[in-house]
């Protein structure tokens, strides 16, 4: 960021505008998920996303090669992108068997688990604040599940979404320290390089070649993909993050219709309960934290 984006004063209405895009193109990227899940894996759909990531990269790594292939920390930065790709397999395969409004709520728990992952892992406190909040947010996901129910959604599906959203935690707090000697650049080629190596035997395995109609609906989910990070930084570099964080969670609203219109699916009454506690605790987190980090940066010295 240079100096002059430093000194602009925050473009709230603008931003919430990309962070609402973001929303949007992310929710459309997960219902062709779930729409192509049937005929090609989430290893291939990976792989495909992947790669057209690396290519639209591609013009940046070729102006920097030298700072976009810097790896100071080989194992941390291997293990990290492990860890991404197979979220990124566990979540694709758990928005093509869960409702996608329900996929997409489990996936909003990683901001409950980075709270017990900061304090192992980074050392962070955590007060009695945010304990209550994560445990209640965790009951929402129980109320999700409705365990003993005609409709209870507790299986490999269910658990596969909470297990991408663990580890997209991991790599959050994992970015935290790789941070301080790569560049944003650095992060991305190999994540995107790395991400497809990993997935490749995986998608081999169960290869089937797309029909033109198929590519192109792979190339555009890959697409959107992309977009989606992009607005998503846009949106937080132009408005207040403290303002613009909450509005992710606006994609439920999207998802919930996409499923509707597309697949036909209607939350239960369940879902529709745990949704509202994850989403409520989650902000909670989020909230309570910034708030916690603005008092200690305006403490005297």
């Amino acid at each position: 960021m240079n100096s002059d984006e430093q000194g602009r004063k925050p473009d709230n209405a603008r931003g919430a505008l990309w962070m609402l895009a973001s929303g949007l193109t992310y929710s459309l990227a997960m219902a062709l998920v779930k729409l192509l899940g049937d005929d090609y894996s989430s290893a291939t759909q990976n792989m495909v996303r992947q790669g057209l990531g690396f290519v639209i990269l591609l013009p940046f790594i070729l102006r920097r090669p030298r700072m976009a292939f810097t790896m100071r920390r080989p194992a941390i930065m291997l293990a990290r992108c492990a860890a991404t790709s197979v979220s990124i397999i566990l979540a694709f395969n758990s928005f093509h068997a869960l409702g996608l409004a329900e996929a997409n709520a489990l996936s909003f728990t990683r901001a409950l688990f980075l709270v017990p992952l900061a304090a192992l892992l980074l050392g962070e406190s955590m007060d009695r604040h945010k304990a209550l909040a994560t445990a209640a947010g965790f009951g929402g996901v129980l109320i999700i599940l409705a365990p003993g129910s005609p409709h209870s959604l507790i299986g490999w599906p269910a658990a596969q979404g909470l297990l991408a959203a663990l580890l997209v935690s991991w790599s959050i707090i994992s970015v935290k320290s790789m941070t301080r000697d790569h560049s944003d650049l650095a992060l991305l080629t190999w994540s995107t390089l790395l991400g497809g190596l990993f997935t490749a035997p995986f998608a081999m395995m169960s290869w089937r070649t797309p029909t033109l109609e198929d590519t192109a609906l792979l190339g555009l989910m890959g697409l959107l993909g992309v977009v989606t990070q992009a607005c998503y930084i846009r949106g937080m570099a132009l408005g207040e993050a403290g303002l613009m964080a909450p509005l992710d969670y606006v994609r439920i609203l999207f998802t919930t219709l996409l499923g509707y219109v597309m697949f036909s699916e209607l939350p239960t009454g369940n879902s529709y309960a745990g949704i509202a506690v994850i989403i409520a605790t989650a902000l909670y987190v989020t909230m309570h934290g910034r708030r916690r980090d603005l008092a200690r940066a305006m403490e005297p010295e």
